[in-house]
């Protein structure tokens, strides 16, 4: 019954615990490279956990550790006993090399993740069985949890500053070693990428324009770029248009083909080459189009999570999503409410998923009623929340759609109204209605 019972214990290995921690005592140039690989939780024995706890901190404030050094530290964080020297000894005794930490941290942090599963797995069981809410919140409950275990956060959201500055600094040297002129994706508008230092991690982005603007245009002409520059997954949720549409404006985006020509299918023997060539090119980038129009945030969630090198997340529009609950809105839902609901849904989802997410939004007639037609952030249809959980709010104005004669034909204003990561203003961009897309200004197409 006992070797029954010791069976069922959590997963763990006291012999690679005791092996990293005798590696960090015997060589402390071993430490900086576990601290990167293992946490004081990934820890399954009390005793264990206190002495790397009692090094972490240590090594956070660079002070000098060897067995003494940590001895004494121990003792004034309450943590060692008379027992304490001599298991310090044992470590170093039993630890076969310094040189194979590197191995011993992984077993650590293997059966780390094993026993946070267990305890997942014991939770989502808990709540089938509780039978509290719907099955498709119970399910996205579960996808959380599995999720979080697979980026590595089991849940343990209050971080200690030493281990935050650790990922600055390796974000830090990261950048200086680019040769991007930005820290985040870049557009594929060289102005644009300059005014929000191009597209970040975890960021909210939201481009708002009257209907005809060019707010889908602008949407896939990043998509596209994003796809073909970096080599990652562009998930493009439509609740407007259908994949065929959205294909047929990238092909016209991609082979410079009017876009009325690809409509109408009469095309020359030379634009059929280009178009081909394009398809070509298209298809070699990893753009994902979901055109399901009811579908809720925590649906993209879980959609998201389940691709592995995602790199950007597009959504248009906003105001045709469903709350961010299971999908079902009541009649009588306050819809300021439900759109406030679906934007912070949307920044956590940035968040958890550490990739820029691009959300689309109309705003409302405000501003024809206005001697300045340019949008303005009171202008956000539904919600003021909107505002607040987007990092970026871009504003797209074309002078040309109010007033034929404008000397400023085919200029599209991009008016970068809240900015995270740098100053407010505007940027003008070339608008190219016959293959619905923007380019840069200086941009010039020798074509027909």
């Amino acid at each position: 019954m006992e070797e029954e019972l010791l069976q069922r214990q959590l997963p763990h290995s006291l012999e690679a615990e005791q092996s990293v921690l005798g590696s960090m005592l015997i060589d402390s140039r071993c430490v900086a490279e576990v601290i990167g690989l293992v946490r004081p939780d990934d820890f399954f024995l009390q005793q264990n956990k206190d002495i790397y706890e009692t090094i972490y901190t240590m090594f956070n404030f660079s002070e000098t550790i060897d067995p003494v050094t940590v001895l004494e530290k121990m003792k004034v964080r309450g943590v060692a006993d008379e027992k304490t020297a001599d298991y310090l000894l044992q470590l170093m005794e039993v630890t076969p090399t310094a040189a194979n930490v590197g191995q011993y941290a992984q077993i650590v942090r293997d059966r780390a993740m094993l026993r946070n599963l267990a305890v997942a797995a014991g939770d989502i069981r808990e709540t089938v069985f509780a039978g509290v809410g719907t099955p498709a919140e119970i399910l996205e409950s579960a996808e959380k949890k599995i999720y979080a275990l697979r980026n590595g956060n089991a849940g343990e959201t209050l971080q200690h500053i030493g281990v935050v500055l650790v990922n600055v600094f390796d974000r830090l040297d990261e950048l200086s070693r680019s040769d991007n002129e930005f820290p985040g994706l870049s557009t594929g508008l060289h102005d644009l990428d300059h005014k929000i230092n191009g597209l970040n991690k975890s960021d909210l982005l939201l481009i708002a324009a009257r209907p005809g603007m060019g707010k889908t245009s602008l949407a896939l002409n990043i998509a596209l770029d994003v796809a073909k520059k970096s080599a990652k997954t562009v998930a493009f949720f439509s609740l407007e248009m259908s994949r065929e549409q959205l294909a047929m404006r990238l092909l016209s985006n991609e082979s410079f083909v009017d876009n009325q020509k690809l409509l109408t299918g009469r095309l020359t023997e030379e634009e059929w080459t280009k178009i081909g060539i394009a398809s070509s090119a298209l298809s070699q980038t990893d753009i994902r189009v979901d055109d399901n129009p009811s579908i809720s945030v925590a649906e993209m969630n879980a959609k998201c999570r389940r691709l592995d090198n995602l790199g950007l997340v597009l959504i248009d529009y906003l105001q045709l999503m469903t709350s961010a609950g299971n999908g079902q809105t009541s009649n009588n839902a306050n819809r300021v409410q439900v759109v406030s609901d679906i934007s912070r849904a949307l920044k956590i989802m940035a968040k958890e998923l550490n990739v820029p997410v691009i959300c689309l939004s109309q705003l409302s007639r405000a501003n024809e009623s206005r001697t300045d037609k340019r949008p303005m952030l009171s202008d956000l249809r539904e919600s003021g929340a909107i505002e607040q959980d987007a990092d970026e709010v871009l504003f797209i104005y074309r002078d040309d759609y109010y007033h034929p004669d404008t000397p400023e034909k085919n200029v599209a204003e991009i008016i970068v109204a809240k900015n995270r990561h740098g100053e407010t203003g505007t940027v003008k961009l070339q608008w190219l209605p016959q293959f619905t897309t923007f380019s840069d200004r200086e941009w010039k197409h020798d074509g027909p």
